[in-house]
């Protein structure tokens, strides 16, 4: 089974894959021009990975970002299964495990390591 998993944001969607068995890498994040440009970027991703599961990253702390999720995956054209996990403090904990490593640039490194803690929260819970 092949995962993908997002960390979707105003400015950039961070990225991470899992191909083998509970391996997961972070991937470039995609950088939001506009929500069709980006919801157009991911599906590529996706395809061009053969993605059979997307976890999204989804907070249990923002109503405001939750409306706006549900309406960015409403724009994609992935077909296979969509799954929502918990992404509270992700980002502050990808901040807190690249700590100065990563200046902590706007180039989505720390949104594509949020996403992969997002990733290994969901396989973490269907083990």
């Amino acid at each position: 089974m092949k995962y993908a998993s997002i960390d979707i944001g105003l400015k950039r969607i961070g990225c991470a894959l899992s191909l083998m068995d509970g391996i997961i890498n972070p991937q470039e994040a995609i950088l939001r021009k506009n929500r069709n440009q980006a919801a157009s970027d991911v599906d590529s991703f996706l395809k061009e990975w053969g993605i059979d599961i997307l976890v999204v990253g989804y907070p249990k702390s923002s109503v405001d970002m939750r409306k706006r999720i549900d309406h960015f995956i409403k724009l994609l054209k992935f077909d296979k299964n969509i799954v929502f996990q918990n992404e509270d403090l992700s980002t502050l904990e990808a901040k807190e495990l690249t700590k100065g490593e990563i200046k902590h640039k706007r180039d989505g490194r720390i949104d594509s390591i949020a996403a992969s803690i997002i990733l290994q929260r969901y396989l973490s819970n269907i083990k």
